[in-house]
């Protein structure tokens, strides 16, 4: 569980990333993936399903893309998937002028 937890909070730093320690995120992404391919599948789909990446897009990409590391594509569907739901929750940020005793 710790790891799902360290693979979101690396996530959800996307906005405050430069775009090489982006690069360097989405290798050691791919790499973590790699390792959980070969030695826990259990785990990653643990964690496809907590970061709610859309299966039928992961199969359709994979198989579109054999060429293409399984890797690469689960980590930019992973990163894709957090980016959305980081534009969803801008977008639906209420306003600070509810009293705080209203709030839930």
């Amino acid at each position: 569980m710790e790891d799902n937890k360290h693979i979101e909070e690396l996530l959800n730093l996307n906005d405050q990333l430069t775009v090489l320690e982006k690069l360097e995120m989405k290798e050691h992404l791919i790499f973590y993936i790699n390792h959980l391919l070969l030695h826990d599948f259990n785990k990653l789909v643990q964690i496809l399903y907590r970061v709610d990446v859309d299966e039928k897009r992961l199969r359709e990409l994979l198989q579109q893309n054999q060429e293409t590391d399984a890797a690469v594509i689960i980590a930019n569907l992973l990163i894709q998937r957090q980016e959305e739901k980081i534009k969803t929750k801008e977008a639906f940020k209420s306003s600070n002028d509810i009293p705080e005793e209203e709030k839930w």
